[in-house]
C-alpha cells in the first residue's frame, strides 16, 4: 500500500504549502515509500518527485486544452502506483484535476487539504459530493478555515491545524548573535522588527512600510527586515526610496534558512489581509520572538487575548502598535503568547490527526 502526495507546484512561492505537506506525511504509517507529483514547476534539487511540467491552461482545461483533458487524465491514471491507497491533494485546484481520475478507483481514499481562503464554484461542490465520506476527507489547516468550508460545502471538515515539533524547531534555530550576523544587523542596540512571507499584495507589507516610516521618524535606530521574494518587490523598493528608508529597511529576498533566523528580531510582524493559518506566527513564537498581527480570526484562534493586533491595512493603527511594542519588554509578551499557542499540545494534536488520516491499512 502506498501514498501519493500531489502538489500544484514547486518553488519558493509554494514553500509553506510544501512544508505543511511534509509535516503531515512525516506521521503517515505506510510500508511503501511516499511518492510526490508536482503538476507545475520544479522540485528542490535532490527531492524524489515526478515533475509533470504542465501549464495552468492545460491543468484548467482552457481553450484548446479542454479537448485534451481526457488524454491528460488518462496519463495520470496510467502513472498511478498499482498499490495506491491514499492520495493527498493540495487544495481545490489539484482536486479539480485529480478527483475525476480517482472516481473509478474505489480502493483509493483522497484527502484534500485547504491551506487558505478559496473561491469555490458550484461545480466544485458537485465534484466533492460524488465521493462518499469513506473515500474523501476534506481538511483545513485551521478551525477558522474549517468552519467556513463546512458552511459552504455542508459536509464535515477535519481540522488539521499545522504545527511543528517545537523541540526540533528550536534546536535548529540560530542564536540571536548568529542570526543578526547572518542578516548583517547590529548585534546590540537597534530594535529590529522582522517579517517573513512572499512579496505579494495580500501580505500587507506596503502598510507595514508606511507604518514603520512613521515610527522610525522618532526612533531612527530601528530596523525593519522583510524576508521573502515576489512580484511586489519593485513597488516595495520604490516605496522605501519615497519614504527615505534606505539603510533602515532591508529586503534580503527568499532565504531557505529563514526559519532559523527569527532570533535576529525583537518582534515579528504579520500584517496579512488574510491567512489560512499563518505558519510564521507559530515559527516566531516557538523561536522565542513575540508577534504583532493583523486582526484576523485565524490569529485570534491561536493567540486569543495574548495577541497584539491591528486592523489590516490601517497604517495609523500599525504605527501605534509598533511604538507600543518597541517600548515594551518583549519577554513578558512572549510568555503569554507561548502559553496561548501551546506548541507542545498543538504538535501532539496535529500528529495524532495526521496519523489517523494518512495511515495505510
Amino acid at each position: 500500500m502506498s501514498i501519493l502526495n500531489i502538489m500544484w507546484a514547486g518553488g519558493s512561492a509554494f514553500a509553506s504549502v510544501q512544508k505543511v505537506h511534509q509535516q503531515i506525511l512525516s506521521h503517515a504509517i505506510c510500508p511503501s515509500p511516499i511518492n510526490t507529483w508536482l503538476l507545475q514547476g520544479g522540485a528542490q534539487k535532490g527531492d524524489p518527485v515526478r515533475e509533470w511540467n504542465l501549464s495552468s491552461a492545460q491543468l484548467k482545461g482552457r481553450h484548446v486544452w479542454k479537448l485534451l483533458t481526457p488524454l491528460m487524465r488518462t496519463r495520470f491514471h496510467k502513472a498511478l502506483p498499482e498499490d495506491l491507497e491514499i492520495v493527498l491533494l493540495d487544495g481545490i485546484g489539484v482536486a479539480r484535476v485529480i478527483l475525476p481520475v480517482l472516481q473509478r478507483l474505489p480502493q483509493v481514499r483522497a484527502v484534500v487539504v485547504f491551506h487558505g481562503a478559496t473561491r469555490l464554484r458550484r461545480a466544485d461542490q458537485k465534484l466533492l459530493d460524488q465521493f462518499p465520506a469513506a473515500r474523501l476527507t476534506i481538511a483545513a489547516v485551521s478551525q477558522t478555515l474549517a468552519s467556513s468550508l463546512e458552511r459552504y460545502l455542508q459536509r464535515p471538515v477535519a481540522v488539521l491545524r499545522s504545527a511543528f515539533d517545537p523541540v526540533a524547531f528550536r534546536a535548529a534555530t540560530l542564536s540571536r548573535e548568529q542570526a543578526r550576523s547572518h542578516l548583517g544587523l547590529p548585534l546590540e542596540g537597534s530594535p529590529v522588527l522582522g517579517a517573513v512571507g512572499r512579496l505579494v499584495e495580500g501580505k500587507g507589507f506596503g502598510c507595514l512600510l508606511d507604518a514603520f516610516a512613521s515610527v522610525s521618524a522618532h526612533q531612527p535606530d530601528a530596523r525593519l527586515v522583510i524576508i521573502g521574494e515576489g512580484p511586489a518587490r519593485p513597488a516595495l523598493e520604490a516605496r522605501i526610496d519615497e519614504l527615505d528608508l534606505r539603510g533602515r529597511v532591508s529586503l534580503p529576498g527568499h532565504l531557505p534558512e529563514a526559519a532559523t533566523l527569527y532570533r535576529a528580531f525583537d518582534w515579528v510582524a504579520i500584517p496579512s489581509t488574510e491567512e489560512g493559518l499563518g505558519l510564521i506566527l507559530q515559527e516566531a513564537v516557538m523561536a522565542g520572538v513575540p508577534v504583532l498581527t493583523s486582526e484576523l480570526a485565524v490569529f485570534r484562534e491561536q493567540l486569543a487575548d495574548a495577541g497584539w493586533y491591528a486592523p489590516s491595512d490601517n497604517v495609523h493603527a500599525w504605527g501605534r502598535l509598533m511604538e507600543r511594542a518597541f517600548a515594551t519588554p518583549a519577554h513578558s509578551v512572549l510568555e503569554a503568547q507561548s502559553r496561548a499557542l501551546a506548541p507542545e499540545q498543538a504538535w501532539k494534536d496535529f500528529s495524532e490527526t495526521s496519523q489517523r488520516l494518512f495511515s495505510c491499512r
